[in-house]
């Protein structure tokens, strides 16, 4: 059973006007410990950015870099054929961007994680995740990469010896081979359902698959949405099920430094 595990979520992902999600950013950021702020390619501004930015300084959360396509339209969600090295300077370009917000606020970037399809790619693309692994050695060696265990970018961060943390997705259904089921649109969870999950794979390591087999599943955080159809009340029943359970809520950099 894990004594403790980090909770995090993607955050501050809207753009302009428009908003998404149905759950106040200073809510969310009360419950988790990592945030994955969206850094204008997928999602989000420079004035979504500072705000988020600085909430996540001001409750004390890992501060995250959450690069996506460049596909606001499709929220990226979308794959976009191009080259290798076009993506590296794109996520390049989006961690600058969240690590400057973080530096005026006095917040250290603490990971990066991928958003959407350009996670899914890394997680199946070996060059892309070897790239993207030497590229973080090289201009932001102490920063965690977030990713799923079975993942490409998993394997190439260990190899590497490039700090790593392994996520379980609350809000998302596993397969057999213990990957997350990609979806476009997600629809409304039951929120007791889903932390019964979270504390299940915290106590026991297994997952119950879209197959209704069990899988191992190992990780060091627990990722929610905070654009799943409610987010907030989800958030609040995965911390509340986790510390009765007796596991403390810890950010990542905090998890890491028991690896």
């Amino acid at each position: 059973m894990k004594e403790a595990v980090d909770l995090n979520c993607d955050m501050g992902e809207g753009f302009g006007q428009w908003v998404l999600g149905d759950a106040p950013d200073d809510e969310i950021m009360q419950i988790i410990s990592s945030a994955n702020i969206a850094a204008g390619f997928h999602a989000g501004d420079p004035n979504s950015m500072d705000r988020v930015v600085k909430l996540a300084q001001a409750y004390g959360v890992g501060l995250g870099a959450h690069p996506g396509y460049a596909d606001l339209q499709g929220f990226g969600r979308r794959y976009i054929k191009t080259d290798v090295a076009e993506l590296i300077n794109d996520i390049i370009y989006q961690i600058g961007a969240i690590r400057e917000f973080g530096r005026r606020y006095g917040a250290p970037l603490q990971h990066v994680k991928l958003h959407g399809a350009l996670y899914m790619e890394a997680a199946a693309n070996e060059d892309l995740s070897e790239m993207l692994v030497d590229t973080l050695q090289a201009t932001s060696p102490d920063s965690l990469l977030f990713c799923m265990g079975i993942s490409k970018t998993y394997a190439a961060a260990k190899r590497a010896g490039h700090p790593v943390i392994r996520e379980f997705y609350a809000d998302r259904d596993y397969d057999n081979s213990g990957s997350i089921v990609f979806r476009r649109q997600v629809g409304r969870s039951d929120p007791e359902q889903i932390a019964a999950k979270c504390v299940k794979a915290c106590k026991t390591g297994k997952v119950t698959t879209v197959e209704g087999d069990e899988i191992d599943i190992a990780f060091e955080s627990i990722c929610f949405h905070s654009d799943t159809p409610g987010a907030l009340v989800m958030g609040q029943s995965i911390r509340a099920g986790l510390q009765d359970a007796g596991i403390r809520i810890a950010t990542a950099a905090e998890i890491a430094k028991t690896l």
